[in-house]
This record gives structure tokens, C-alpha cells and sequence, in this order.
């Protein structure tokens, strides 16, 4: 008998793909196009649970490796990295689907379609989820996204694992508004800003899926948004993967946003605007709508084809996948789990340092580490993580660490966000046991901040418990934590304060009293090993911020408020606590001999770059060379300098190296007011060094970037 068209490798994954949705039946198509798809068992099609997760690691099945957030790994400057990262989040997705298919376990989770990365922009601190993204600025979001798509994906005849561009667009809080919520964005913002990293995902990488976000954009529900899904998105980028809603976001349609009347309705406009695979139950309806007259049978065709095609592209089909090998003795292994480490060391942030740091261990007699993030293992996980074998908190790093001779107080100080820790206790009932420490020892280690239970999604992992969704109301430490920092700073002890978070947080007048400030993010599951490796000195830190640190929200526009008019560094009126691109070191680096390819440049040609960077200490550390743009004659508004290259190096002590960029001439477009992008002549001046050239940056770090003027005509 012959081989039916879908087996026969010699045709494309699509024509295979058509062949098996040519022989189902209705009902086994429509069945298709929900995340958990059905089998069918006649043509050797098992049921798959497209739903999984893999922001920092395959999440929510069990054991795997647990990186840092995602806002700690946009932190480390290095898409280089990241890319090595995904692909050893795809080995442990693999190996775990491998062991998961064997014993016929294709439960949610289990399959090799990862809803991620997230590449929305973080427009705003006050975001509960900002932390699944990468900051915000859209170059860096767009290199960072392409390097995870590319390194999830593979490169291989047959994808490792498929990627998601979510949440396709204008998206970033607030929580509790987002299933009736409007974003309303002008063509300018949109194409500036927010949708840029989502074309360099689809147009670059291959992404081979996108996400809907729950929200309207600009009157139309992200899921059932012509604008979007059709014109922008398959249109004008060249999509040609498939789209899958958030998850009971269709229903929003006539729940929330109101501009359906019925569940059919709802169902038939996502179909028709190009959303192929429900993650919900309201596609449950198709063969209702298709009763109804709403869509016809060739809507359902379409989404199930490009459906069976992301599985042809996966290996499902075949008996010569590259990755079907892959064992499960990879997931979670010594290898994997080093990597973790040397991420979480990378991403460290040191935003201030009186000469504290490093500590010597064998001068400290006696350390206190006090707060409600000291012994906190979720404090390390953020959300959409997996589960770790082990957990190295910031106290277990502290005690691994120091000499024998030296003692660890360890305090609670407070609750994470309640004013008491036991119930029948008084206000403040560890706040006396943490002075009494403080008072003890010779330096101290507050740890303080935030942790997935009070930041992250609406209504995920218990985030309902401030009443804000998973967002947070301003930038300040939650009470029982800022009258610890007090009580702390109080007793004259130097004191170091770690913030492990997932965005911004401003602790007041209490930084300039703080002998250091340690930005840690959500680390990971070695995160307490990298921290207290750095507090010793064991390496140099040389994480950047990629979010803007706001002294308070009074300076920021309205949370609902969408125009970038006055948010991130591109745009802010006021001057930063701490500014994106920040971070100081243990050493210092020197920065000369810029040079360019030209002083005068073609529209349309890049541009290329070199400057001279010294390690000017004895101690070896890594540096991130930053490059920005500003056009000095723009005839639109365009930002005061934008991030257009970035490289982190390694230098050893007195070592110099010369680092050479290609600036594309995408850097030098300008976007006006309809959207349209394009170079304007002109006089452009690039600024390289280790921060943005803002005089915040310039004073934090005592120097200012190196300036190179051009013109383009």
C-alpha cells in the first residue's frame, strides 16, 4: 500500500500537513484547534497539550533546570548567552517530552510548544509581570528575543521546540483591567516602540508562533484583531507560523470588551482575524459557528493546517527527529545547572558601593542576614518556573561562604508584606530579634524586596493578596519592610542592602545611609551561591539595569496612560534614581581611541565602530560596551539617545581590548507620526561606554561615555 502523503518526508511539512487535514472529518479538524488537541487514533495522530511554558526553564512539570527570570537574564547584556541558555532549556523540554511520550503522559506541560518569550515592553514599573520581559527597551528586547527564539528552536531539519512572540501587542498592565482594558497607542508609539521587537521575532528568528494579548489595541481585541493578526502580523511581517489566543481571552470578546453579542460571534471573529489555536474551551463551539453561518469550513481548514504543520516541523510525524534521542538524563543535570549559576553571577547588579564590597571573609567575625528574602526559596523562582532539585537561598549562599570562624545571625526581621509574622502576635514581631543581630555583627545583609506571591499576574500563584492584580501601587518597599530597614540602618551597622525583585523598587532617603545596593532579581535556583560569591569578591559584578529606576510613580504618566510620552529612558522628563543601563563594578575600565568608517555616510549604509576598552584595576571582570544614537536634527520627535549596540566583555586585570560594531542603518531611522520608518539625512552623534549618556549615569559612575558625530545624506 502507499505511503499516505503526510508520512512521505520528500514533500514539504506543509504539504504534509495539508495531506492529513485532508483526510480528517470535520469533527476531527475542529478538534485540532484547541490546546488540548484531540487523537486521532485511524491516522497516528496522539492527542498533544500544546500548552507549555519555558520563560527560564520548562516550567510547571516538575523537576528542570531554574534560570533567573527573564528581567535577570535581560540584566546580563548578552544575547549571545541567552541563546546558549534556550538551548539547553529545549534540551531539558525535549528530554522531557521524550520520557513523557514513552509512557504515553501528554498532560499540560508535557509538550515542546513553549508559550515564550514575553517581548512586551516594560512601559511601566508599576507592571505585576514586567518581570517575564526583558526591559524596556525595544533594540534590547529585540536582540534578546531573537537570541532565545534561535536558541529554543534550533537549527536543525526539524525544530527542537517551538517559540511564542506573546503577547502580540501593546500590552503591559494594568492586571485587573486587562480582559476589558482599550490600549490605546498612537501609529508613532506602536511602531517605535511596541511592535518592533515582534518583527524582529517573526522576520529574524522565525518565531514559530504568536500569542494574542488579552486587551483591545486601539478599539480591536489583540485576538481578534485584523490590524494585528491579518494586516501587520501575516501581511506585512510575512508570518507564516500559527497564532494562539491567551488563554480564555475569546471569551473577553463578549464578556469584557463587548464587541460581540454571543459565544459564537466571539469565536467566529477570532477564527476569521487569524487566530488558530484556542488556549480556552470557546473554540469548543467551531462546529456551532459554522452552523450558524458565522465561518465555513475553510476557516477550519486553514488554522488546522498550520497547526499540523508546527507539529510537522517538530518531528511529531517522523521516525528520524535529531532530537528523539535526547535522554532524560540531561534534565536537571550538573552541566545544566552550572550554567543556572554563571547566569545568576552575570545578572547581579551593584547599584551602590561606599567602598564596602568586596567583603574580606576572613576579617568578618560575625554577619547578619536579616530579612523576609533571606531563607525565601520562591524569592529565587519567580513565576512560570519550574521546580529546582535544589535551592540555594541568600542566607545558604552566605553560610556556604563564609570562613568557619565566622558566626551567621540570621533574622526574619518581617513578614514579606504583612506587619506581623504570627498570627497572634503583636505589629512587628521580628523586628526586635533583627536589631538585636544587626547589633552583633560586623556588616549586615538585609534582604529585602518582592516575590511572585505579591508580583506577577492577575490571579497566578496568589498574586490577589494586595488587592492590585499582581501589580504593585508605587515603588516602595511594603511597610513592615521599610520599618525594618529603619530599625536596621538605625543601629549604625554597614549594611548592604539586597533587593531581590522582579522591577524597580525605590527605597527613599534609606540608599544614601546603605553602605551598598545589590539589585539580585529573581536569581534562580543557585541565586544564593552567585550572591555570596559576589559579596566576597569571588568575581566582579557587571549586570546593567534594562529598566529605568524611578525615584517614585509621581513622576510617571497614568498607569493607563499608553503613550511613551515621558516613560523609559528614551522619554523620561525627570532624572532617574537609577538609569537603564547601569551597574557599577569592583574595577574600572578605561574607554579611548573611538573611531567610525566615516564621518559622512550614505542613507541606507551602517556604519562601523571601534573603540579601545582597559581594564584599569587588578581584579578580572566583565564590562558591557554600550553604544546609543541620537539624531540631532530630527524633523519628528525621536528620543533623547537610543540603545543601538551593546557587547559584554571579559577583561582581565590591565588587560585592553579593542571592540568593533557594525551600526545598521535601521539605528538611524526615524518613525513618524503615520508609523513610517525611514532615514532622514542628517547629523547623528554616537555615544560609547559602559552607561547611557545621561548625567545621572555620568555622576553615579564618575564618567561619561566617549561622542562621535556623523552625517548621513
Amino acid at each position: 500500500m502507499d505511503k499516505p502523503g503526510y508520512l512521505d518526508k520528500a514533500l514539504s511539512f506543509k504539504e504534509r500537513a495539508i495531506d492529513l487535514v485532508s483526510r480528517m472529518t470535520l469533527e476531527e479538524k475542529a478538534a485540532q484547534l484547541r490546546y488540548d488537541a484531540q487523537a486521532v487514533e485511524r491516522l497516528g495522530v496522539p492527542r498533544y497539550n500544546w500548552w507549555n511554558e519555558a520563560l527560564h526553564g520548562v516550567a510547571r512539570a516538575g523537576v528542570a533546570t531554574v534560570f533567573p527570570q527573564a528581567i535577570g537574564l535581560a540584566a546580563i547584556f548578552d544575547d549571545e548567552f541567552l541563546q546558549k541558555i534556550a538551548d539547553v532549556i529545549a534540551t531539558e523540554g525535549r528530554a522531557k517530552y521524550n520520557e513523557s511520550s514513552r509512557k504515553d503522559d501528554r498532560d499540560i506541560y508535557k509538550g515542546i510548544t513553549f508559550w515564550s518569550p514575553n517581548v512586551n515592553i516594560f512601559r511601566d514599573p508599576r507592571w505585576g509581570r514586567g518581570h517575564e520581559t526583558y526591559g524596556e527597551d525595544p533594540y534590547l528586547t529585540s536582540r534578546l528575543g531573537v537570541a532565545f527564539v534561535k536558541g529554543l528552536q534550533g537549527s536543525g531539519k526539524h525544530l527542537k521546540g517551538a517559540a511564542c512572540a506573546k503577547h502580540f501587542a501593546v500590552h503591559s498592565g494594568p492586571e485587573d483591567d486587562r480582559h476589558h482594558f482599550d490600549a490605546i497607542a498612537s501609529k508613532q508609539d506602536m511602531f517605535e516602540t511596541y511592535l518592533p521587537a515582534f518583527e524582529a521575532l517573526v522576520k529574524e528568528a522565525k518565531v514559530e508562533a504568536v500569542m494574542g494579548a488579552y486587551n483591545r489595541t486601539n478599539g480591536e481585541p489583540c485576538n481578534g484583531s485584523k490590524t494585528l493578526l491579518k494586516d501587520i502580523l501575516r501581511d506585512g511581517w510575512g508570518f507564516d507560523g500559527h497564532v494562539v489566543s491567551d488563554c480564555w481571552a475569546i471569551k473577553d470578546f463578549h464578556e469584557g470588551h463587548g464587541v460581540t453579542k454571543t459565544p459564537t460571534e466571539s469565536v467566529a471573529l477570532a477564527i476569521k482575524s487569524g487566530c488558530d489555536l484556542n488556549c480556552g474551551n470557546m473554540y469548543l463551539l467551531l462546529l456551532l459557528a459554522l452552523k450558524e453561518g458565522l465561518i465555513t469550513e475553510e476557516d477550519i481548514d486553514r488554522s488546522a493546517v498550520r497547526l499540523m504543520t508546527t507539529r510537522m516541523r517538530l518531528g511529531m510525524f517522523d521516525d528520524d527527529c535529531e532530537y528523539d534521542s535526547i535522554p532524560y538524563e540531561v534534565n536537571d543535570c550538573k552541566e545544566h545547572n552550572a550554567l543556572s549559576l554563571e547566569a545568576a553571577r552575570k545578572s547581579m547588579v551593584l547599584l551602590k558601593n561606599d567602598s564596602l564590597l568586596p567583603l574580606d571573609s576572613n576579617k568578618i567575625k560575625n554577619i547578619a542576614v536579616i530579612g523576609p528574602n533571606a531563607a525565601s526559596d520562591l524569592a529565587l523562582l519567580a513565576n512560570y518556573s519550574g521546580t529546582p532539585s535544589e535551592s540555594i537561598t541568600l542566607l545558604d549562599g552566605i553560610r556556604n561562604r563564609v570562613s568557619p570562624e565566622t558566626r551567621v545571625w540570621y533574622a526574619l526581621g518581617s513578614h514579606l508584606h504583612m506587619n506581623r509574622e504570627e498570627d497572634l502576635a503583636l505589629p512587628g514581631d521580628r523586628l526586635k530579634e533583627a536589631v538585636a543581630a544587626a547589633e552583633r555583627s560586623d556588616a549586615v545583609v538585609l534582604c529585602l524586596g518582592l516575590d511572585a506571591s505579591v508580583e506577577g499576574e492577575q490571579n497566578d500563584q496568589g498574586t490577589v493578596i494586595l488587592d492590585a492584580g499582581g501589580d504593585k501601587a508605587d515603588l516602595n518597599l511594603p511597610e513592615a519592610q521599610r520599618t525594618l530597614l529603619e530599625a536596621v540602618l538605625e543601629t549604625g551597622k554597614p549594611t548592604i542592602v539586597v533587593l531581590v525583585s522582579g522591577s524597580a523598587l525605590s527605597i527613599g532617603e534609606a540608599a544614601d545611609r546603605a553602605a551598598a545596593i545589590v539589585q539580585c532579581w529573581y536569581p534562580g535556583s543557585r541565586g544564593g551561591q552567585a550572591f555570596a560569591e559576589m559579596l566576597f569578591g569571588d568575581y566582579s559584578p557587571a549586570g546593567r539595569l534594562p529598566v529605568t529606576f524611578y525615584k517614585s510613580t509621581e513622576e510617571l504618566p497614568p498607569f493607563a496612560d499608553y503613550s511613551m510620552e515621558n516613560r523609559t529612558y528614551k522619554f523620561m522628563k525627570q532624572d532617574a534614581l537609577y538609569p537603564f543601563g547601569f551597574g557599577l563594578s569592583y574595577t574600572g575600565f578605561e574607554y579611548s581611541k573611538l573611531t567610525c568608517s566615516g564621518s559622512k555616510i550614505k542613507n541606507g549604509d551602517s556604519i562601523t565602530v571601534n573603540v579601545d576598552v582597559r581594564n584599569t584595576g587588578n581584579m578580572d571582570s566583565d564590562e558591557v560596551v554600550q553604544v546609543y544614537i541620537k539624531d540631532m536634527k530630527a524633523s519628528v520627535r525621536v528620543p533623547h539617545h537610543s540603545l543601538c549596540a551593546f557587547r559584554r566583555i571579559h577583561l582581565k586585570g590591565g588587560e585592553q581590548k579593542t571592540v568593533s560594531f557594525e551600526i545598521d542603518s535601521r539605528a538611524m531611522t526615524i518613525v513618524d507620526e503615520e508609523g513610517r520608518r525611514y532615514v532622514e539625512d542628517g547629523d547623528f552623534t554616537l555615544f560609547v561606554g559602559g552607561s547611557q549618556p545621561d548625567k545621572v549615569s555620568t555622576s553615579l559612575s564618575g564618567k561619561a561615555p566617549l561622542e562621535l558625530a556623523f552625517t548621513v545624506g
